[in-house]
């Protein structure tokens, strides 16, 4: 297990709209956003960040810094079994910001990637691509939701909710067991009862989440060395040819 005292990331993440679902609720035209940020969704941006099948981020807290507001539109989302689309209305939050602690852990269910478990290059690359907004698109729950990320100190400035006592929120969707990051061939989706105090939500653990629900079966991917996976100093090499570009 790596130390998260040494291989944490802190940023701030904000968006004009933002739209966190359950997954297993939103199969049909109506989507409804809960008022805080998921954990998959931000565990998402985490990996959109940087991300490798070496290690697995975990997000320990959220601080929620501007007023959850709602603003409802209309969609037309297409059809994928007929021709022509729908109109449905989404609820979305508007004008979001959150500061976010992460910090990753070694994947004990890839022993083959174990020589590239090197905590301070990793650690050195996630925050080089928190500089430059992440290595990829940022997106708050849905595609439909662009974000922006940049380095923040955890904490740091006001926040809306601050000093407003404690707010629970019922059952939420936590996030997914996926079999790359569990061993089993099996997708379950998990459930917990987040509760905010003073604008911070601070998260259970994956294993720690008291409701868990089976999905389906699947398979975790393969990775290769050299052939769909670099090695963390093949990436820092690249990060320095591309800064010596700049």
């Amino acid at each position: 297990m790596t130390d998260p005292s040494r291989n944490k990331i802190e940023f701030k993440v904000r968006g004009r709209y933002a739209l966190f679902t359950d997954p297993l609720t939103r199969v049909g035209g109506e989507k409804c956003s809960y008022h805080v940020p998921t954990y998959e969704a931000l565990k998402g941006i985490a990996k959109s960040i940087y991300w490798k099948p070496t290690f697995i981020w975990f997000i320990d807290a959220v601080r929620i810094i501007r007023p959850i507001r709602t603003q409802t539109k209309g969609a037309k989302p297409l059809f994928l079994h007929k021709a022509g689309n729908d109109l449905a209305i989404y609820t979305f939050l508007a004008d979001v910001e959150y500061q976010v602690r992460a910090h990753f852990e070694w994947n004990p269910h890839r022993p083959e990637l174990a020589d590239d478990r090197n905590p301070a290059k990793h650690n050195d690359i996630a925050r080089r691509m928190l500089d430059r907004g992440g290595r990829q698109d940022i997106f708050l729950g849905t595609r439909d939701c662009q974000g922006y990320v940049e380095p923040c100190a955890f904490g740091s400035g006001p926040g809306h909710y601050d000093g407003a006592g404690e707010l629970a929120f019922g059952l939420m969707f936590h996030g997914f067991d996926y079999p790359d990051e569990t061993g089993e061939d099996k997708l379950h989706a998990r459930f917990w009862k987040p509760a905010m105090k003073d604008g911070v939500i601070r998260f259970d653990r994956p294993e720690a989440c008291p409701a868990r629900k089976f999905v389906r079966q699947m398979s975790s991917k393969t990775f290769v060395r050299s052939e769909s996976l670099r090695s963390v100093e093949d990436e820092i090499a690249a990060l320095e040819a591309s800064d010596g570009l700049d």
